[in-house]
């Protein structure tokens, strides 16, 4: 291969990777804008809160259980080393809200709705059903994009604040009633250390920005998926893959932003 030519295969993946992120982001602000949808298509919308809050809620729950009993656990025996064993309480909650609650829920939530979402419209676009919409005169961005992508933005705070709460109990299964920390003073150092604002409110706005992000991976990939069974395969490996990386570059900025 010449130079002219390398040069000319590099120039045009750069092009088609800048048009994919223009095209990616003009549909994001179409999305964004499209939040009269609570309003105009408020039935489907509360259809996708139940849809994709059922199906993740068995998954968040158990994990929420598991991950807070191993705080409980090496929380106790990192913090025992320095005699302060009775602040097992307060670590988990902090951990929970801060950080593992918004950043755990939004990739359970990619891999097993996100999944779903892109499946689902990846489907719809190989059976020509988006098509027949839009001859019928119906918006796909009002009758399937939109509802999916703000109920997901509704639907993993109130899956966060769940894993959080369940954490919390998982944590004091193992540290209370196992290793014998004083009862009061894992509730009461929680209670003293945790701030609503600070601590529990911001973990929320995390999991708001993390559900959207999510969502818009979701239902981008399954709109730009080829219309055969191994394109919407690949195309909800993509969401997984890039919703995951998606939210850990997010948390990081938010994270940097919110408690600097």
């Amino acid at each position: 291969m010449s130079v002219v030519n390398f040069l000319a295969h590099i120039g045009a993946g750069v092009r088609e990777r800048t048009a994919s992120f223009g095209h990616a982001i003009r549909t994001l602000a179409v999305m964004l804008a499209n939040v009269s949808v609570w309003a105009t298509r408020t039935r489907l919308v509360v259809q996708q809160i139940h849809f994709l809050g059922n199906y993740s809620l068995v998954i968040m729950v158990v994990s929420a259980a598991f991950i807070g009993a191993v705080l409980g656990l090496q929380g106790y025996y990192a913090l025992s080393r320095f005699g302060a064993a009775q602040a097992v309480g307060l670590m988990v909650a902090l951990s929970l809200v801060r950080e593992l609650a918004p950043v755990v829920v939004a990739i359970l939530f990619a891999g097993r709705a996100g999944t779903a979402i892109t499946a689902e419209i990846g489907l719809m676009k190989a059976g020509e059903q988006l098509a027949a919409m839009e001859m019928m005169g119906v918006d796909p961005m009002n009758r399937v994009f939109a509802p999916r992508f703000w109920a997901g933005g509704f639907v993993t705070p109130l899956l966060t604040a769940l894993f959080a709460l369940v954490g919390v109990y998982g944590g004091y299964a193992v540290s209370v009633l196992w290793l014998g920390v004083d009862d009061a003073a894992y509730w009461s150092l929680m209670n003293s250390g945790v701030d609503v604002s600070s601590d529990i409110m911001q973990g929320l706005l995390k999991s708001v920005v993390f559900g959207l992000a999510v969502s818009f991976i979701a239902v981008y990939e399954g709109a730009m998926a080829h219309p055969t069974p191994e394109g919407v395969a690949q195309a909800t490996t993509r969401t997984v893959v890039k919703s995951a990386l998606l939210v850990l570059a997010l948390d990081f900025v938010l994270t940097a932003v919110m408690f600097s």
